[in-house]
């Protein structure tokens, strides 16, 4: 057990560096969390490791707090690995002992301590403001939804976006940017950079896979082989190198039984579910009126980061459409729920709101003559289906035209473009 001395010890450091923590590139989040931070509920900020989330922290605790008024407890510090929560009053007597009362607590990685929810339940019924972050989403749901059932709100901190790793590349990119053909030519160079790297923080700061493996493999182990008690760890790394390295490609449970010595379908669910909680990858469906068609039809899984494929695939040669497709779902996946198209021909991706399909949108690294046809056809299909009189062909190339059929249109545009301009169609 920790003595008195020592818990303050921590405290102190811990309040140093968030404190003294890198202010970075002000992040999209900010807003929504400044705008919750009025309201009593629990905010969470859940997201995979090494996305921001303590940075973002630091940039809450600046601009709101003024480096001042908060308490601050970072979990991921091996001196309170295994910290009961029944001892968490001692931490907080150690807090106002050293700063004096204060109403707002910062907790980061707050997954590392079981029963933590019980701590957070008690005082924020004393009025305490609290926001936590975490990197398993079911396992802060489950144990907030318990105690804190309609108390809390939960915002996913993901990795940098285009316009922000803008902001880091120092690039300004107004709405006028994408008219100059000056700064086009710069925008087309910086998202050549970015559709291979991805945004994940750090290594674009320090430019070292080790990075990024690093948080693969404590995502693996940490996040889901300890917790989740996984006997066969070889296993389980070659069923998410094999899915890492087939991203944005078509596959089903048993399919999967030709690759990997997994027997059981439950298994391979449990597993992929695994990595969908840490925000590592996440699966779509082909869609359905039917939800139980939607379960039984083929499954696609897209990577949190294109980063990250460049790293772990297996693939001998990175093929840009397929990672522009990846990139395209990690920007829709944000605000929409995301399907794939498949009848007689294919369409990437359809988003729809409140049961019904808004949107159809096709991607291709070019359009040219060998595809052209290909990729319209696909695309004209599902808006036809769907009754849309508007399809999208997302390009990593200079393409940019409004195809006519009949009195449909297809809108032609680059990836980056769409991007900028805020995901809209058209």
């Amino acid at each position: 057990m920790l003595s008195e001395t020592e818990i303050k010890e921590i405290l102190v450091k811990q309040r140093e560096t968030i404190v003294n923590r890198k202010y970075g590139v002000e992040r999209a989040a900010l807003k929504e969390i400044e705008s919750k931070l009025k309201l009593p509920q629990v905010v969470v900020l859940t997201g995979l490791r090494r996305s921001g989330k303590s940075t973002l922290l630091k940039q809450v605790i600046h601009k709101n707090y003024h480096d001042e008024d908060f308490y601050y407890l970072n979990f991921e510090d091996e001196r309170l690995f295994d910290f009961p929560a029944s001892e968490f009053n001692r931490l907080y007597e150690g807090l106002v002992s050293l700063y004096g009362k204060k109403k707002t607590f910062f907790l980061d990685e707050i997954q590392n301590v079981a029963h933590f929810e019980a701590f957070v339940r008690r005082l924020y019924e004393e009025g305490f403001k609290f926001i936590i972050t975490g990197s398993s989403a079911t396992l802060l749901s489950k144990e907030l939804g318990t105690k804190l059932a309609g108390r809390h709100v939960d915002i996913v901190v993901r990795p940098f976006s285009f316009p922000e790793f803008l902001e880091l590349k120092g690039v300004k990119a107004g709405k006028e940017a994408v008219y100059k053909t000056e700064t086009r030519i710069e925008l087309r160079k910086y998202f050549e950079e970015y559709l291979v790297k991805g945004g994940m923080p750090e290594y674009l700061a320090y430019d070292d896979q080790e990075l990024l493996t690093r948080v693969y493999e404590d995502t693996v182990i940490k996040d889901i082989a300890v917790r989740y008690k996984v006997n066969n760890v070889a296993v389980l790394r070659q069923l998410y190198s094999y899915l890492i390295t087939s991203f944005a490609n078509k596959f089903s449970y048993n399919s999967l039984k030709k690759f990997i010595a997994i027997s059981s379908v439950n298994t391979f669910k449990k597993f992929i579910s695994y990595l969908e909680e840490t925000y590592f990858a996440k699966t779509i469906n082909k869609f359905d009126y039917s939800y139980k068609k939607q379960i039984r039809n083929d499954k696609k899984l897209y990577v949190v980061d294109n980063g990250f494929i460049g790293v772990l695939s297996k693939k001998m040669t990175p093929d840009k459409g397929w990672l522009l497709e990846n990139l395209v779902f990690n920007c829709l996946n944000k605000d929409n729920e995301v399907f794939y198209y498949s009848g007689e021909r294919e369409c990437d991706f359809l988003t729809v709101k409140n049961k019904a399909v808004i949107q159809a949108i096709q991607v291709c690294d070019e359009l040219h003559q060998e595809n052209r046809g290909r990729e319209i056809a696909g695309l004209a299909e599902a808006m036809k289906k769907f009754k849309l009189k508007e399809g999208l062909i997302l390009t990593n190339g200079r393409e940019e035209e409004k195809i006519r059929l009949g009195r449909k249109r297809i809108v032609v545009k680059p990836a980056w473009r769409w991007i900028l301009e805020g995901g809209r169609q058209f």
